[in-house]
């Protein structure tokens, strides 16, 4: 049966489209990819997905050097990379991979969207994705004294990760990766993370910038000896006086037995050590006594009068 015009349109049509379709189908698994969504990411945080995120100052200004929206967020990727990051990716480049598709979010701000992190603690990262795949992820966190206002570059980062996880379980659209933060961090840094897939060529780079709280002031060390300098102040006083029952306490006392009895014998206060002297052996007792010697010499006396008068 002979096609009419608008049978052999249709299939002439569907030839073209087929081939297309079938592209894009193939091409579906490679689009898929991730990025971390908490921490949040900058290229999550600035995408149509990041919420009031996408609003901040910082990630208008990214969108407006980057000449487009991030609406790929979970496809900032490198190929072929093969573990050579710091060879392949430029300094100041690092949070877009080097890929202009993405170089708005290399701004050097200090206002980005960020997370709350708390040094020593536990990092539970959430870094979405579409499609599993095997690989090593690496964390790194910026050395102690970086600059947000300034690019990041490789040097700002140690030469190794402090994490590595290795093919986690991709579960409800994410995986799940757990680690222990360092614990010397304070201020603002930032969490770099390196997925190198091993099922596919391809390397993911993302930058997500973190706080953690500040250094403890100095004031509590300066704070002590103001707090001990009236106790310090009472011995240098009585040091450059000259001691006495009154100044000294129990503790001086109990060091030495000898020094309740000199200050006993010294001191205006040593009635209460002369109030222990046996009855007897006082000023009074040799009164007594000559008192009665004399009684004794006036009777007898009396006595050989009376003797005399009588022969």
């Amino acid at each position: 049966m002979p096609r009419t015009t608008a049978q052999r349109t249709a299939a002439l049509a569907a030839a073209a489209v087929s081939p297309l379709l079938l592209g894009l189908w193939a091409a579906e698994p490679a689009q898929a990819h991730g990025a971390p969504t908490n921490p949040v990411s900058r290229v999550f945080a600035c995408s149509p997905e990041g919420g009031a995120d996408a609003r901040t100052a910082a990630c208008r200004a990214a969108v407006d050097a980057n000449g487009t929206s991030f609406a790929a967020w979970d496809n900032l990727r490198v190929a072929n990379v093969n573990g050579r990051d710091r060879q392949t990716i430029p300094d100041g480049q690092l949070c877009s991979g080097g890929l202009s598709a993405y170089q708005g979010l290399d701004l050097a701000r200090a206002d980005w969207p960020s997370t709350r992190l708390s040094p020593g603690g536990t990092l539970r990262m959430t870094y979405a994705s579409t499609i599993a795949h095997t690989g090593t992820f690496k964390l790194y966190l910026t050395k102690p004294g970086y600059d947000p206002s300034k690019p990041l570059t490789w040097s700002d980062l140690p030469a190794s990760p402090f994490a590595e996880v290795k093919d986690p379980a991709l579960t409800n659209g994410a995986y799940h990766l757990t680690a222990k933060l360092p614990a010397d961090r304070t201020g603002r840094q930032m969490l770099y993370t390196i997925w190198q897939n091993s099922s596919t060529p391809d390397t993911y780079y993302s930058c997500s910038d973190v706080v953690f709280p500040q250094a403890a002031t100095q004031s509590a060390p300066e704070k002590a000896p103001t707090t001990k300098a009236p106790a310090s102040a009472t011995p240098r006083a009585s040091a450059s006086a000259p001691p006495s029952p009154s100044s000294a306490g129990p503790s001086a006392s109990t060091a030495s037995g000898a020094v309740p009895a000199q200050a006993g014998a010294s001191g205006p206060e040593s009635t209460p050590v002369a109030s222990t002297t046996a009855a007897g052996s006082g000023p009074s007792a040799p009164m007594l006594a000559g008192g009665a010697a004399a009684v004794l010499v006036l009777t007898g006396g009396a006595a050989l009068v009376v003797r005399l008068r009588r022969r």
